[in-house]
């Protein structure tokens, strides 16, 4: 049976360009506010929240580009008392985590801005869960059980404001962070942290460099993919994954050949938001080697990400027979087989220039056999359709040296 996503815009999810130049509020998962220009609003939101002197939360590079200023006079034009923390890797660290909650309480903050692409929103978050709290970040683990004692208020008022179309981290508390000790990238969260509000404002993206949007677009494709071919049943997620997945195959193009366009950019920007809830339902075995790759070499994540996709999705080929037609579908092909899908994502990434082989991003195979062992242990490694062992992970990755796809 034929699956289709029609809507009053058309069949296969496509929505009119026009919708991404207009203002728009969605309530789910928590409060997202969507329009060009709308970080004007960035005072309001925070004086409504409670917030009387945040602390935005950026990487070292994203500090240095003009929107930052710009946001700043936002918040002096409500008010608003603010600083700001930069010291944050492309990769950000639990140490990183420690500077950025000394800054917070020395400046004497009461809530956060995390504004930029993976790495500041990520450090924003993970600063948020600590503040209050003297536990550890790393008792904040995914794969153990939260801090029971904490609630709601025991955490700081968080924005997350991204300004680039890929990490889609702007709905939840999850945070991933580079273990210093252990030499892994880890999930820190809390059920209990959410962003008061999400505010996505397709103009932060215009500026952002071909490369940058090739890399955080594939992030955001792979995640569309991989938390629709998770085997768990989760039809919410599966429904907001083919959605994401529509929309970034048809926005990346025209965002590349045009990044000035305010409706390429909205698309990819809500696309982007889209994935990165439809992930809660779980990720693959992208993430779990491209995470650990990150942490021993500090790879970009989306590039490293696309790299991986081909040889992942080969493997996976055997147990997402189901999932294929309506991935295709979606992404309005032609064809309904794997073969078909396969031929368009490797054109999407030819079309965004991402290397076939992890060798040219710097990976060497004398630490492929420490990547895999730590892949393993991810929490993505868990709901990849088709399981794997030690011996598979470690010869793919292998593999992937050399051909990716």
């Amino acid at each position: 049976m034929r699956y289709d996503l029609h809507n009053e815009q058309g069949a296969t999810g496509q929505m009119k360009d026009d919708q991404f130049t207009q203002a728009a509020n969605w309530d789910f998962p928590v409060s997202v506010k969507y329009a060009p220009g709308r970080l004007a609003e960035v005072g309001a939101l925070c004086l409504t929240a409670g917030c009387r002197k945040p602390l935005i939360v950026t990487d070292r590079l994203t500090a240095k580009l003009p929107f930052v200023e710009i946001l700043r006079g936002h918040l002096a034009a409500a008010g608003l008392s603010h600083g700001t923390f930069s010291d944050v890797s492309p990769n950000p660290t639990d140490v990183e985590v420690v500077v950025g909650k000394a800054a917070f309480l020395a400046g004497g903050h009461d809530s956060i801005i995390a504004l930029g692409g993976g790495s500041g929103m990520d450090a924003g978050k993970a600063i948020s869960l600590v503040l209050n709290s003297p536990r550890d970040l790393w008792d904040f683990d995914y794969n153990v059980t939260p801090p029971a004692e904490l609630g709601k208020d025991d955490f700081v008022p968080l924005l997350c404001v991204p300004t680039t179309a890929g990490t889609g981290a702007e709905t939840e508390s999850t945070a991933m962070i580079t273990d210093t000790k252990r030499g892994i990238k880890g999930c820190v969260w809390h059920p209990a942290q959410k962003p008061f509000a999400a505010l996505l404002d397709p103009e932060l993206t215009v500026g952002l460099p071909r490369n940058l949007t090739a890399w955080t677009g594939c992030d955001a494709l792979t995640h569309a993919i991989e938390a629709y071919i998770v085997p768990s049943f989760h039809p919410m997620c599966d429904g907001i994954a083919l959605q994401a997945l529509g929309m970034i195959y048809r926005a990346l193009p025209k965002t590349l050949d045009n990044p000035t366009s305010i409706p390429a950019r909205g698309a990819m920007l809500t696309g982007s938001c889209l994935a990165g809830v439809a992930f809660l339902k779980g990720l693959g075995m992208v993430h779990a080697i491209s995470h650990m790759v990150g942490a021993e070499f500090d790879t970009q994540h989306g590039l490293t990400n696309a790299i991986l996709l081909p040889i992942v999705l080969r493997f996976n080929a055997s147990s997402i027979g189901p999932k294929i037609a309506p991935m295709c579908q979606a992404m309005g092909l032609d064809g309904t087989d794997f073969e078909t899908f396969y031929a368009a994502v490797c054109g999407l990434l030819d079309q965004c220039g991402i290397p076939r082989s992890l060798a040219e991003i710097g990976v060497t195979a004398n630490r492929v056999d420490s990547i895999a062992a730590k892949a393993m242990t991810d929490t993505a490694a868990g709901t990849n359709p088709r399981p794997f062992d030690l011996q598979e992970v470690t010869a793919l990755i292998h593999q992937a040296l050399t051909h990716a796809r």
